[in-house]
């Protein structure tokens, strides 16, 4: 598997090559999916943002999400990764929406999804919308499986275009 950062690097230098922008919400994989994005020089040019929606109040609160106004929408599924993908984009009126939501571990969560549960959104000229299961209980191990899928998918749509 590649490095996060040359996975980064292979993003942003598409980003870059079309002056495209993207926004990043992510959850389980904690922020390294933005610190990848960041640790490549020049990173301003096409990363406008994004946070760890961590907790029910990170969501209100940063995305201004209420599930209230969504029925059946829950976190760690296809449809909030693609609704926070959508609403991180719209908030930061950038190009692209990145969102990772799941389970890292060393438990499940609230909702029923094993550890190594992540559901992934990428939204903009094309989406892709994936749910991953690695079946590990290692936390940190996740978590970095999950930043890579996520950057995975990301330069996958990226692709389509170039």
């Amino acid at each position: 598997m590649q490095s996060l950062k040359s996975m980064a690097e292979a993003v942003g230098a598409l980003l870059k090559e079309r002056g495209e922008t993207v926004a990043v919400s992510e959850s389980s994989s904690g922020g390294l999916v933005s610190a990848a994005l960041l640790a490549i020089p020049g990173a301003s040019a096409y990363f406008m943002g994004g946070g760890v929606i961590y907790t029910h109040k990170a969501r209100e609160v940063l995305l201004e999400i209420s599930f209230d106004d969504h029925p059946g929408v829950r976190s760690s599924s296809e449809p909030y990764a693609k609704l926070a993908a959508e609403t991180v984009r719209a908030r930061l009126d950038t190009v692209w929406g990145v969102a990772e939501t799941g389970a890292s571990g060393p438990t499940g969560n609230r909702y029923g999804d094993a550890a190594g549960h992540s559901c992934i959104a990428v939204v903009g000229p094309s989406e892709a919308v994936i749910t991953l299961e690695t079946g590990k209980r290692d936390r940190e191990a996740n978590m970095w499986v999950f930043a890579e899928k996520t950057l995975e998918v990301f330069e996958a749509e990226l692709r389509k275009f170039s």
